[in-house]
């Protein structure tokens, strides 16, 4: 639970503050072109330093780490909430983004060292998995009760309450980790050259999403990022303590878990952002009635997710689940795009939001669970932190291409249905909405093929049984109680 509290205020952010944004642009005046910065400024920070906050944590302790994170975290977002311009706002963002990037891979590395008897592990990582497929539609809702009956601010001031609940539940519940053996030191230049990469990867994405794909800096950025990582890569091979070893990234398995989250991030994305579209300007939803029609979807990922990982995922393995949730995520899609300005929330809207609820409550646990599996417990952090930044750079992929495409069709239907009269726009926006879907299930097309192909069958390699792998890597630490209770 304390462990849950994190990952929820850590997801929340990346969408609690986008509905907010009207009423802080009307508060503190900033301009259109300035708004992303409130978006961007999170994600760019959040995103460029998990690699480095995983291994933090594995250098200082998880426990150390999870409880700096959460009191930077609150901090941060006490600052915004009470920012009385657009800088101090922006800034408080960046540094939320920070503290996040200490907290997220630290809390998934807290459960992938804490839980090593299997049934408790699989009820932990459905808990987790839930959580981190439900938070962005969880963030919708909040945002809109908190806009709308209490003020912008407090989209950023509820972290503080819930990080107030979880530093409690850390200091008295999380476990101390002891360490054996000399202390490994940190891989500055691995830091540096991948921070700098997914910096570059993560800002080249955004600034398609606004100044479009023919925007050079857009593809300096991406270049850029492109040689930063190769370079991440080869140091590597070279460094005598690497920041990410990289047999835990080319295991088959964990190699596809992290494919896996990343596709299901992108695809994702075309759910909340455009159903929220759909539903605000083409229903004329409110903000509240918006989030409150996204929990049938929530209530279908916890049911998956809980099945999931205590049922299917122990007989099964992650090479039928995460496939057949994908698939169902291609469907869900393909339904979407059904829905025209005559359609209704129960009969057309509700189905496949719950479709999709399910597809990603099979896939994210069990993708979470496996991406860990097997890995030296003091790895455990940087091995965590790469199941985020999969789902962040996924997220900032899928902003990017399905703006864009979105933006695209709406923008050709224009040109081919003048002169525009409201009619016409309308059908404009259905039609840039069922691009991104027909597009969503493309991404997970292509995840069902990639993760039916990649993950080993059942008694091949990592065992979601035992805790082994067939490198022998870590078997020891996780057939084996690996913390130690203060």
């Amino acid at each position: 639970m304390v462990v849950g509290l994190a990952q929820l205020m850590v997801v929340l952010d990346a969408t609690v503050v986008n509905i907010a944004l009207p009423s802080a642009q009307a508060d503190l005046g900033f301009s259109d072109g300035q708004r992303q910065w409130i978006i961007t400024a999170y994600s760019l920070a959040f995103g460029s330093l998990l690699l480095l906050g995983g291994r933090l944590s594995d250098l200082i302790g998880r426990k150390r780490t999870f409880i700096i994170g959460l009191i930077g975290f609150a901090l941060a977002s006490a600052l915004g909430g009470a920012a009385p311009t657009f800088e101090v706002l922006v800034a408080t963002r960046a540094l939320q983004g920070v503290f996040g990037a200490l907290l997220a891979p630290t809390a998934l590395a807290v459960l992938t060292t804490t839980f090593t008897i299997p049934k408790e592990r699989a009820r932990a990582f459905g808990v987790f998995g839930a959580i981190a497929g439900a938070g962005g539609a969880v963030g919708l809702l909040l945002g809109g009760i908190l806009t709308e009956w209490l003020d912008w601010r407090w989209n950023l001031y509820i972290n503080v309450f819930i990080a107030a609940f979880a530093l409690v539940g850390a200091f008295l519940y999380v476990p101390h980790i002891s360490r054996s053996g000399p202390r490994p030191k940190l891989d500055v230049p691995g830091t540096l050259l991948i921070s700098g990469g997914l910096f570059g990867l993560v800002y080249g994405f955004s600034n398609a999403e606004t100044d479009g794909w023919d925007s050079p800096f857009t593809w300096g950025m991406l270049a850029a990022a492109a040689v930063l990582i190769a370079g991440f890569v080869f140091w590597q091979t070279q460094a005598s303590h690497p920041l990410l070893p990289l047999q835990i990234v080319l295991d088959r398995n964990r190699g596809a878990a992290y494919l896996s989250v990343m596709i299901a991030g992108a695809g994702m994305f075309g759910i909340f952002l455009f159903v929220t579209y759909y539903l605000q300007l083409t229903l004329n939803y409110t903000p509240i009635q918006t989030g409150l029609a996204f929990l049938p979807m929530i209530a279908m990922l916890v049911l998956a997710a809980q099945l999931g990982t205590n049922i299917f995922v122990p007989r099964f393995g992650p090479k039928v689940l995460v496939p057949i949730g994908m698939t169902l995520g291609v469907v869900a899609m393909i339904w979407l795009t059904l829905l025209d300005a005559t359609s209704t929330y129960a009969a057309h809207v509700m189905p496949p939001l719950m479709l999709m609820g399910f597809a990603m409550g099979t896939i994210m646990p069990a993708s979470m669970q496996t991406a860990t599996l097997g890995v030296d417990r003091h790895f455990a952090g940087v091995a965590s932190a790469m199941v985020n930044t999969s789902q962040q750079v996924g997220g900032s992929i899928g902003t990017a291409l399905l703006n864009t495409l979105a933006a695209t069709a709406m923008a050709d239907y224009l040109v081919a249905h003048a002169p525009v009269t409201p009619e016409v726009g309308v059908d404009a926006a259905l039609a840039s909405y069922a691009t991104a879907y027909w597009w969503g299930a493309g991404f997970f097309a292509v995840g069902a093929v990639l993760s039916a192909l990649l993950f080993r069958r059942r008694g091949q390699g990592l065992s979601l049984s035992h805790g082994t792998s067939s490198s022998g890597e870590g078997s020891a630490e996780t057939d084996q109680p690996s913390v130690i209770a203060h």
